[in-house]
């Protein structure tokens, strides 16, 4: 039977991912004996269905996906077709630019969960364009108990604050961050970390850039480590990734 994550999604869980997140560079440069004991192994990452002509190049991400497996995979995990769309055509455009990476859609869906669920975190939605409205932000990075001190970098304009940054969007990219990482995941010629097909872009190719492994415990480690340097936020990326795998599991694959 499919697994339905959407209902255990707890706002407490997202509300501590947008007080923290941000992407970090964390361990980044550590060796693998620095990297701390209580990490969780790298689920098995999962490719999604391409299109039976996949477009390449500056194609829509949304189109590179199989149309009949994004029906048949956002029924069995609760995750907004629209949203999935962003997920799987990032995991697969990847595949085409960083091909050592083998990043899978479940993985990028785990962060979408656990930053924003899925960009709906108080009350807010993706339109059919991308859009995430109403915007999200993420608390003033200050330097509040839990908080990073991060002084304004974009005079606002992603984050509307300008003395403090926060982060932005479905996948919370702090401002410093989307300046080199933000994507164009749509075509339109905009990198908007507010639209789920940018940042759900940004995120792969982060999790992707310096020719890491996903599918290695390190590689994937040091991924969601950069992402987020807290080692509970690492596990519950974890388990939602390893969730939305076993959701998509054909019964005879889940008897095995």
């Amino acid at each position: 039977m499919p697994v339905s994550t959407k209902a255990r999604l707890s706002p407490l869980l997202a509300l501590a991912a947008l007080a923290v997140s941000g992407c970090s560079a964390s361990f980044q440069g550590a060796s693998r004996e620095d990297l701390p004991t209580t990490l969780p192994a790298a689920p098995e990452q999962v490719l999604p269905a391409s299109a039976q002509e996949s477009p390449a190049g500056q194609t829509p991400i949304t189109e590179l996906a199989d149309s009949s497996w994004l029906d048949a995979t956002a029924e069995a995990t609760d995750i907004p077709r629209r949203v999935l769309a962003a997920y799987a055509g990032a995991s697969l455009r990847v595949t085409q630019t960083y091909p050592q990476c083998q990043l899978g859609w479940n993985t990028i869906a785990g962060l979408g969960a656990v930053e924003t669920l899925h960009g709906t975190y108080q009350g807010a939605n993706t339109d059919e364009s991308g859009l995430v409205r109403p915007k999200i932000y993420g608390p003033a990075l200050d330097g509040s108990p839990g908080l990073m001190a991060i002084e304004d970098t974009d005079d606002g304009a992603l984050d509307g604050d300008k003395e403090w940054d926060r982060a932005v969007g479905p996948l919370q990219f702090i401002p410093s961050t989307w300046d080199y990482i933000g994507q164009d995941g749509n075509g339109d010629g905009i990198k908007d970390p507010h639209h789920i097909d940018d940042a759900a872009l940004a995120a792969a190719v982060y999790l992707c850039q310096g020719q890491r492994d996903v599918t290695t415990d390190e590689g994937w480690q040091r991924g969601i480590l950069s992402y987020n340097r807290s080692i509970a936020y690492t596990h519950h990326v974890a388990t939602y990734t390893e969730e939305y795998r076993q959701a998509t599991l054909s019964e005879s694959e889940a008897a095995e």
